[in-house]
C-alpha cells in the first residue's frame, strides 16, 4: 500500500487514527499497542502477505537474541562477542539471499563461464531497511544502551508502519524511551496538525515534482548510446531531482504519520544539494543510512584512528558496503567506490587550508554528485560509459529528448533544491497564525491530490 494511493488516503490512514483515537482515550496501553501493531502487520501484508512470515520470525530471533546478550552483559567479552557475531550473521545472511543471491550467482557465471542456475528470488518489501535496524537492535543490547522495554514495545518498534517500508532508519533509543511509561500515547491535536502539514510537503514533492520529472529520466538512459550533451545532462539533474523529492517526500510523509500518532522520527534529508563539499553533503543525504554505516561500519573497521591509509581503506570499505545496500548490481558498488574517492580527495584537500569560494565548492560537489548519478542509474556499466561519453559531448551537442519545455518543469524544483529552506527551516519560522497554516496545508494537499492518478511507486522500495 502506497502513501500516495487512495485506498491509503481515503481509508487507511482515517481508519487508523480513528481507531488509535479511541484507543488511547478509551483503552489501556498494551490495547493501543495492539491495534498499532495489528495495522502495521496489515500494512505490509498489503504488498504480499507471505512475506508476513519473514518479517515475524526475524522479530523473534532478534528479540530473544538481544534478550540472549543481555543475559551474558557479565560474561566473558569472548563469548558475548562471539554471540553478537551470530546474530549479525544471522541478519546478513537472510538479507543476502533474498536480495543478492542471484546476483552472486550471475558474477559467478560471467567471470568464470560456468552455467549455474538458482530460481529468480523475489526481494522482500523492506528487507534492507528493517535488517538494519534488526542489527542496530542488537549491537546496542550489546553494548547495553537499549532502554528496559516489553515486547509489545520491541514489537511497535519494529513494525510501525510509517518508517516500515523505506525508513527512516531508526535506532532502538531514538524510539523505544517514547514508548516507556504510564501512558506514552496520547492524541494531541496540535500533533496531528503538524503531522498533517509535514505529510502534505511530503505529498506533494512526490506526486506533483519527483513524478512530473521521472518522465524526463527514462527515455534517455534508454537510449544512452546516442545521447547527447544537453540530454545526458539534462537526464542526469532531472534524475537529481527525482530522487532526491521522491525520498525526501517518502521521509517527510512517514515523520508526518508518526507525529499524529505522537512518535517522533529522525530528520533524513537537510538540504543536501545545498552542500558545499562532499561530506557535508553525506551528513545531510540519507542521514540516518549515513550515521548508521558510520557508526556501526566505519568506526568499528577504526575510523580515522589508525593512520591516513587505514582511514583511506576504511572510507572505501564503507562507501563500497553503502552502494552495494542500495541494490545487487556492480554499477551500485561502483557509485559508492565515487563517492569514496570523492570524499579521500576532499579530505586531502581541506588538509591543505586552502579553501575555494563558496559558489565554486558548490558548484563543484553538485557536478560530482549528479555525474555519478549516470553510474547509480544505469542498469550496466556499457550503458552508465555511454551517457558520461554522452555527457562529454561525444555524440554531439544537440538537444533532442530534454528542451525548453522539460527545462521550464525541471528549474522550479531545481530552484527549491538549491535555494529555498527546507520544511523543517519553514516548520521554525513565526506563522502569522493558524489559517496561513491551514491554507498551505490544503493547497498542497488539494494540489497532490488532483494529481494522484495512478500512483507510482517511491523510488526507494526497490531497496
Amino acid at each position: 500500500m502506497l502513501f500516495n494511493s487512495s485506498p491509503f488516503l481515503f481509508v487507511f490512514l482515517p481508519v487508523v487514527l480513528l481507531g488509535f483515537a479511541v484507543c488511547v482515550r478509551w483503552t489501556t496501553t498494551t490495547v493501543t499497542m495492539l491495534f498499532l501493531i495489528g495495522a502495521s502487520l496489515f500494512f505490509y501484508g498489503w504488498w504480499d502477505w507471505r512475506y508476513l512470515f519473514l518479517l515475524l520470525s526475524s522479530m523473534v530471533f532478534n528479540y530473544l537474541w538481544a534478550r540472549l546478550l543481555e543475559s551474558i552483559a557479565s560474561g566473558p567479552s569472548a563469548r558475548r562477542r562471539m554471540t553478537l557475531g551470530i546474530g549479525v550473521a544471522v541478519n546478513l545472511g537472510l538479507l543476502a539471499y533474498f536480495k543478492y543471491a542471484n546476483f552472486l550467482v550471475d558474477t559467478v557465471n560471467a567471470v568464470t563461464g560456468s552455467g549455474w542456475r538458482i530460481e529468480h528470488i523475489v526481494l522482500p518489501l523492506a528487507i534492507s531497511f528493517f535488517t538494519f535496524e534488526q542489527i542496530t537492535y542488537l549491537v546496542d543490547a550489546y553494548r547495553g544502551q537499549v532502554s528496559a522495554h516489553g515486547v509489545l514495545s520491541y514489537a511497535v518498534f519494529m513494525t510501525f508502519f510509517p518508517r516500515l517500508i523505506a525508513g527512516p532508519i531508526v535506532r532502538p533509543q531514538q524510539m523505544l524511551p517514547q514508548l516507556a511509561g504510564a501512558r506514552p500515547f496520547v492524541f494531541d491535536t496540535d500533533g496531528v496538525a503538524e503531522g498533517l502539514f509535514i505529510f502534505a510537503v511530503g505529498l506533494f514533492k512526490k506526486v506533483v515534482i519527483a513524478d512530473t520529472i521521472a518522465a524526463y529520466v527514462g527515455p534517455v538512459f534508454d537510449r544512452a548510446s546516442t545521447v547527447t550533451f544537453p540530454d545526458g545532462w539534462g537526464a542526469v539533474v532531472a534524475f537529481a531531482l527525482q530522487v532526491y523529492f521522491d525520498f525526501s517526500g517518502y521521509s517527510d510523509m512517514a515523520i508526518g504519520l508518526a507525529r499524529m500518532l505522537n512518535i517522533r522520527l529522525p530528520e533524513n534529508f537537510d538540504s543536501p544539494y545545498q552542500a558545499r563539499d562532499i561530506s557535508t553533503f553525506w551528513r545531510r543525504w540519507h542521514i540516518t543510512l549515513s550515521t548508521f554505516l558510520r557508526d556501526y561500519l566505519y568506526i568499528p573497521l577504526g575510523g580515522n584512528r589508525r593512520g591516513r591509509a587505514r582511514r583511506a581503506i576504511n572510507v572505501c570499505v564503507t562507501m563500497l558496503l553503502g552502494g552495494l545496500w542500495h541494490g545487487a548490481q556492480w554499477t551500485f558498488v561502483a557509485w559508492g567506490g565515487l563517492h569514496g574517492v570523492f570524499l579521500l580527495v576532499n579530505e586531502r584537500w581541506r588538509r591543505r587550508n586552502t579553501p575555494l569560494p563558496g559558489a565554486l565548492a558548490w558548484l563543484l560537489t553538485f557536478i560530482a554528485v549528479v555525474a555519478s548519478y549516470a553510474v547509480f542509474r544505469a542498469p550496466s556499466f556499457e550503458r552508465a560509459g555511454a551517457m558520461l561519453g554522452g555527457m562529454l559531448g561525444v555524440h554531439g551537442f544537440a538537444a533532442y529528448a530534454i528542451g525548453l519545455h522539460e527545462w521550464k518543469r525541471m528549474l522550479p524544483a531545481l530552484g527549491i533544491a538549491l535555494c529555498c529552506p527546507n520544511r523543517r527551516q519553514i516548520m521554525q519560522w513565526q506563522w502569522p497564525g493558524p489559517w496561513l497554516y491551514a491554507l498551505s496545508f490544503a493547497l498542497l494537499a488539494g494540489w497532490s491530490i488532483l494529481r494522484l492518478g495512478d500512483p507510482a511507486p517511491f523510488f526507494y522500495f526497490q531497496f
